[in-house]
């Protein structure tokens, strides 16, 4: 009879619940992931344990009556909602940017079909691979969801479309624009000899140079991919999302790029065409 009455409560509840408490629901959820995602791999984490520990905290003196530490506590929470805004500008910049910026489909955002974007690649691989014999220093940024205009105004609006060989012209040492970094978008460069903000992340090793933290510094404030060819060693890294992936080789660079700029679109077509041939 409880697990009855129990039950018969729960379906209650769910009865009152309407269509503006799952809307409410479906965009606090989405909020909160979108928040966590952008700062679950940077320096932040660490203040949200401690954000988290504070209010357990509150929450256990309120229980054991420790009426001080409570009083203490409350009057810290009270400036917390400030305190959030000051330690967490950087994400909080980003997450507003993703959100204003982004193309989204359901507009119609314009989008590199997954063919043209292959080819991209090929042509990226092909030019760092010859970089990274020639242990000649390079950086390339695509640009996704979020507009990258402000940074390419830094450099050479360019507008050309990507080769192989302009991209070795433009890394050539001592040329105007090898110190810089190149953006793409989608099959055409936007721009080469721009300069980048560096991350401020102080758990890097010491051994990256300029253009590696200039390249996580743009993954940390946008969704680009940034793809350096380190001048010292000739090695290939990728950073995305203020992650570094170092000493790549050609086949794990190609198939990372592929991963992040084409993703399910490669797969679903390649599923197709089994289809096709199939029947």
């Amino acid at each position: 009879m409880r697990v009855e009455a129990i039950m018969l409560r729960i379906w209650s509840d769910i009865r009152t619940v309407g269509i503006g408490d799952i809307i409410d629901i479906i965009i606090v959820a989405f909020i909160v992931y979108r928040v966590l995602s952008v700062v679950r791999r940077t320096s932040a984490g660490s203040v949200i344990k401690g954000i988290m520990l504070v209010i357990a905290v509150l929450l256990l003196s309120s229980l054991l009556h420790l009426n001080v530490i409570n009083y203490l506590v409350e009057q810290a929470m009270q400036m917390g909602i400030i305190l959030i805004v000051i330690l967490f500008q950087p994400e909080l910049r980003r997450l507003l940017e993703q959100f204003g910026s982004r193309q989204l489909k359901i507009f119609g955002g314009r989008k590199t079909g997954s063919a043209a974007m292959a080819e991209v690649i090929d042509i990226v691989v092909e030019a760092c691979g010859e970089m990274s014999k020639a242990k000649t220093g390079a950086l390339i940024v695509f640009e996704r969801g979020i507009g990258l205009n402000d940074y390419a105004a830094t450099g050479t609006v360019m507008g050309s479309t990507l080769t192989a060989e302009m991209i070795l012209q433009i890394f050539y040492p001592n040329t105007p624009l090898h110190d810089g970094a190149m953006m793409l978008r989608g099959n055409r460069i936007m721009a080469a000899g721009c300069m980048l903000p560096m991350s401020q992340n102080t758990s890097l090793a010491k051994e990256l140079g300029m253009r590696h933290r200039a390249g996580i510094g743009m993954s940390e404030r946008s969704d680009a991919v940034a793809v350096i060819v380190s001048e010292e060693t000739g090695s290939i890294s990728v950073a995305i999302d203020g992650m570094l992936k170092r000493h790549l080789t050609s086949d794990t660079f190609a198939s990372l790029l592929r991963n992040e700029l084409i993703g399910d679109e490669t797969k679903k077509s390649r599923a197709r065409r089994k289809s096709e041939v199939a029947k």
